[in-house]
């Protein structure tokens, strides 16, 4: 049976269990008192118990007739006047399941346990119509890079094919840098994926410690640059996993570095402790960003200023990985550009209990 029958046959149930109860209790208090022997006198001026059960039967059948049809129709009725915003409800689930995740409920009314359910239906219509447009983009794009070192590599090799006097020692160096971007964006690519996935073991980890050694690491590739790093703070235990914190850390410091300045650039690298969480940030001078610009700098494939000084090339990954393991580790990033120039980046994760 269907709600909407089950809720009709509930009402029209409990009006009739009233009604027999309002009956019995009309044949109690007011029948049940007439003697048997009344005065034989009084015979035709008031009737016996017998007249009146006789008389008090059939109307009290008919009364019962017209509450069950009464609470039939009834409950019909309002079973369907109560249910209308589920059916909205299930029509927009059913529109979203073929695949058109813009429609919306809109539930109008008052506030109730109907329209509270279509509002939370219509946010996670809403966040699941941007992650669906944002996978999409990402496949797209994540194609497209991957598409151009395989092309770069399938020219090498047919100029090789046509040309058998090219310089072969060149010819290897340029296919080893096509291949290790490939590789790097590969990498990059299964990482987020595995972050995203949250398939990774749970640890103390202490993210100064992270952060002291990604700048250890990176410490030639900011001299090599004529990057000055500067780092500072307390121990900051949080949980997640080790590997990818590293990675995060690591990232952020080297993004800071090849983003920086030619020339007398500075990269700060600092750790807190706060009441219930621990902030990493990292800071950089550099090229002034807008906000509209840092707003973006964490989409995948996106690159900020364009870097004269390095002849790193990038992929376009570093901040969309940060941002995708802080989100695994149930953090919050956040971009400020400096007013001096450059960028200020804060990873903020619970502390570890």
């Amino acid at each position: 049976m269907s709600i909407r029958l089950k809720l009709t046959l509930s009402y029209a149930g409990f009006l009739m269990l009233a009604g027999t109860l309002l009956l019995a209790a009309v044949w109690l208090f007011l029948l049940e008192p007439v003697p048997d022997d009344w005065n034989r006198r009084l015979l035709y001026e008031n009737p016996n118990r017998q007249l009146l059960l006789r008389n008090f039967a059939p109307a009290a059948a008919a009364v019962l007739a017209f509450l069950l049809l009464f609470g039939l129709l009834g409950g019909w009725f309002l079973a369907g006047r109560m249910l209308a915003p589920l059916t909205r409800i299930t029509s927009a689930t059913r529109t979203a399941a073929n695949g058109s995740l813009s429609h919306r409920i809109r539930l109008p009314g008052r506030k109730d346990e109907f329209h509270e359910l279509a509002d939370a239906f219509d946010t996670m219509l809403a966040r699941l119509e941007a992650h669906v447009a944002e996978q999409r983009r990402f496949a797209a794009n994540a194609s497209h890079e991957l598409r151009t070192p395989l092309a770069i590599s399938k020219a090498l090799l047919d100029v090789a094919r046509t040309d058998p006097n090219h310089d072969t020692e060149e010819l290897i160096d340029r296919l080893n840098d096509v291949n290790t971007r490939a590789i790097e964006l590969t990498e990059a690519l299964l990482l987020i994926s595995r972050a995203e996935q949250r398939s990774f073991a749970q640890e103390r980890v202490d993210l100064s410690l992270m952060a002291e050694e990604a700048t250890e690491t990176l410490l030639p590739v900011a001299e090599k640059n004529g990057v000055t790093i500067e780092s500072s703070g307390d121990v900051t235990l949080t949980t997640g996993s080790p590997t990818l914190l590293l990675q995060l850390t690591t990232n952020l410091v080297h993004n800071a570095i090849i983003h920086n300045l030619p020339e007398q650039g500075t990269v700060w690298v600092s750790t807190a402790v706060r009441p219930d969480t621990v902030v990493l940030t990292v800071e950089n001078t550099g090229e002034r960003v807008t906000p509209q610009l840092a707003s973006t700098l964490t989409e995948p494939f996106q690159r900020g200023t364009e870097r004269t000084h390095t002849d790193h090339a990038g992929i376009g990954l570093g901040l969309a990985i940060v941002q995708t393991i802080t989100h695994a580790h149930d953090g919050t990033l956040t971009l400020t550009p400096r007013s001096a120039g450059g960028l200020r980046i804060t990873v903020e994760l619970p502390a570890a209990s």
